[in-house]
């Protein structure tokens, strides 16, 4: 999952080397975009394109009863790898959450296959979703949209991070949901996450939140550098990692 801008060569050839290189069949999904229509020529396939994937493919629909039609859903199932381009992540909830789409991204997952997104499209793939007001972004709570797919359970992601200075607006909504763990990444930079390892790729930063240490900070990590999800921890060998702290003088409420 990327945190949107410009993002490198480097991310996209991950991308399709997970989903299987030259014999990726990658699906790309972008519903979280404000048009109505993309053709088979649209331009947000080139990336994939020039990254070397076997096959990419457009599936888009604004209708949940299309996403639950098995003929709809059919080149899911075939599918190496779907991947999540930017926009505003309520209209992915409004097309997709609980359909047959929504299941078969499970299935995909399951055999071993791999989701990305990048801006709206990385935070749709936590279980909690920031952002997700259809008047505005700069909300990041929205009581009829704080679901996400749940691909990445117990958590939380916010993208555009540092350059749009969001660094802090994690904390609003770790201190209602502790439970959580709160991830920013910021433009131009991707985490790839398999199982409980996260690696951080591309030019700038990842933050990870924890709600539950008792000074209000947030670890910060560069290119290289990977996270333990389960254990909340840098792995001790991502030596790149440094502790920025938000409210340094004063512990969390």
């Amino acid at each position: 999952m990327a945190g949107g801008g410009t993002l490198g060569h480097e991310i996209w050839e991950k991308f399709v080397e997970l989903a299987g290189g030259e014999d990726a069949r990658i699906v790309v999904i972008p519903t979280a975009g404000a048009q109505d229509e993309f053709e088979e020529d649209w331009s947000g396939l080139d990336p994939l394109k020039s990254a070397g994937a076997g096959e990419v493919t457009i599936l888009h629909t604004r209708n949940p009863d299309v996403a639950d039609d098995p003929a709809f859903v059919a080149p899911l199932q075939d599918a190496t790898g779907v991947w999540f381009p930017g926009g505003r992540q309520w209209r992915l909830v409004d097309a997709y959450l609980n359909t047959r789409v929504h299941e078969e991204l499970f299935n995909l997952l399951d055999r071993g296959g791999v989701v990305g997104g990048t801006s709206a499209g990385a935070s749709i793939q936590a279980s909690y979703l920031v952002r997700g007001d259809p008047e505005t972004n700069q909300v990041l709570i929205s009581p009829d949209y704080e679901e996400g797919f749940g691909f990445l359970s117990k958590a939380a992601v916010d993208q555009h991070l540092l350059a749009r200075g969001r660094e802090e607006d994690l904390w609003e909504l770790l201190d209602q949901e502790p439970s959580l763990l709160g991830i920013g990444i910021d433009e131009g930079t991707a985490l790839v996450i398999q199982g409980d390892r996260a690696e951080v790729i591309g030019v700038s930063q990842a933050l990870f939140y924890d709600p539950e240490h008792p000074v209000k900070r947030a670890r910060s990590l560069n290119r290289g550098g990977i996270f333990d999800l389960g254990t909340r921890a840098p792995f001790p060998m991502a030596l790149q990692d440094e502790d920025r702290d938000l409210d340094s003088e004063s512990p969390r409420p």
